[in-house]
């Protein structure tokens, strides 16, 4: 969700696919994205598309939210046909779903459910502010038919949350696991970023107790990116505070990887580490492993059979166009077979089963040799025909990608 999208073609105002994507319709796993545009402040490392109550302006709300999502769900129903779903995975992102009424967010999911059906197993995620949540919210959610929460924690320390402008306090994370485990969740996960200035060696390892503590079956890690045109890259433009530096981001991450696996957490994708096979993101896994998912909501991304488009980014402009009755679609792009199998390597690339060597050319193959040479990628993997990363190698994945792709 970060960033400007890119430029494509015109979206049809009725949102229809390219006869050849039409075609492919049901051949991949699905799964539904629902942005939630809305947070109570904007924390100063964040350029997500969301939106505080002050920068909303005329034509959105969130009272009149879940009506505009759901309208774009049966959009979405008419474009599918019937032809994919059940639906495996949903995920409610943002921004800060939990802002919205409880009611809200099941009318949501039973919207999905009524257009495509849910899966026996569907794996229904929602992010959370730990502030935004209590004990009895969090089992109405269960009830609900949420089976998974992420929490975003970020940081133990007070300095290093104050830096992040993060607004919950110190504890509070860890409550909201326990509140979830009694009512009833399996799984949760709590976010956490490293590297933020002025966070020291001390500071992360005392940030991991603290979530390991807690006992998530999930924790996802992530290292502070500096983005343009947020508070914090303003700050360090001034000089208030020093440029992270990758030799630091880099240790931090060993110091995670390490006392996460110490834990019984194991990493499974670059950034993110889970218990077992059952505590992975189903959600996450879909992207990565060639799924297909519709992105519901102002700025949301959608991947549907090798066309992915996404939507306009201002909740007002999006309300106009479903008030309008046309799809929200801002541009698209029809990818060809070869960029989606260079998107496949890149992404299966990342993840600890590893990307086949079959998926890559011979000049690829060689460089996957090379790769394990330097200590890159493992020996056992590639023997198995696969390049899987080392530790070492995951600091350095980009530049394994970006030659094994070449």
């Amino acid at each position: 969700m970060a960033g400007q999208p890119p430029d494509g073609e015109p979206v049809p105002t009725d949102g229809g696919l390219p006869l050849a994507s039409a075609a492919r319709l049901g051949d991949a796993p699905f799964g539904v994205y629902v942005h939630v545009p809305f947070c109570v402040t904007r924390c100063g490392y964040c350029d997500f598309n969301t939106y505080t109550a002050t920068e909303l302006g005329s034509g959105a709300s969130r009272e009149t939210y879940a009506a505009l999502a759901c309208a774009e769900i049966r959009q979405a129903g008419r474009v599918l046909a019937g032809r994919h779903g059940p639906v495996q995975t949903v995920f409610f992102g943002g921004g800060t779903p939990t802002l919205l009424p409880l009611a809200d967010l099941i009318a949501m999911l039973h919207a999905i459910d009524a257009e495509f059906g849910l899966a026996a197993d569907v794996e229904v995620t929602t992010e959370a502010n730990p502030e935004t949540v209590d004990q009895r919210m969090l089992a109405d959610l269960r009830a609900g038919g949420f089976t998974r929460i992420s929490l975003g924690m970020q940081s133990a320390v007070p300095h290093v949350l104050a830096v992040l402008d993060r607004v919950h306090s110190p504890g509070r994370p860890e409550q909201c696991v326990a509140w979830a485990r009694s009512a009833g969740f399996d799984h949760v996960s709590l976010d956490l970023i490293y590297g933020t200035p002025g966070e020291s060696d001390a500071d992360w390892r005392a940030s991991l107790d603290r979530a390991l503590a807690a006992a998530p079956d999930h924790i996802s890690a992530y290292s502070l990116i500096v983005e343009e045109g947020t508070r914090l890259a303003a700050r360090i433009r001034r000089g208030e505070l020093p440029m992270p530096d990758d030799d630091v981001l880099a240790d931090r991450y060993l110091i995670a990887d390490a006392r996460l696996a110490e834990a019984g957490l194991h990493w499974y994708e670059v950034s993110n580490w889970a218990a077992d096979p059952a505590s992975q993101c189903r959600h996450n896994q879909l992207y990565w492993t060639g799924g297909d998912w519709w992105g519901v909501g102002p700025g949301a991304h959608s991947h549907v059979a090798g066309t992915r488009w996404w939507n306009v980014r201002h909740p007002a402009a999006y309300a106009a166009r479903i008030g309008a009755g046309v799809s929200p679609g801002q541009a698209r792009e029809i990818l060809t077979d070869a960029e989606q199998a260079t998107e496949q390597v890149m992404l299966l690339t990342r993840l600890s089963a590893g990307c086949p060597l079959s998926d890559l050319s011979i000049a690829g193959r060689a460089a996957a040799a090379e790769a394990v040479a330097d200590g890159l990628a493992t020996q056992d993997a590639l023997d198995a025909g696969f390049v899987r990363l080392t530790r070492q190698g995951r600091l350095l994945a980009d530049a394994v990608i970006r030659k094994i792709t070449s």
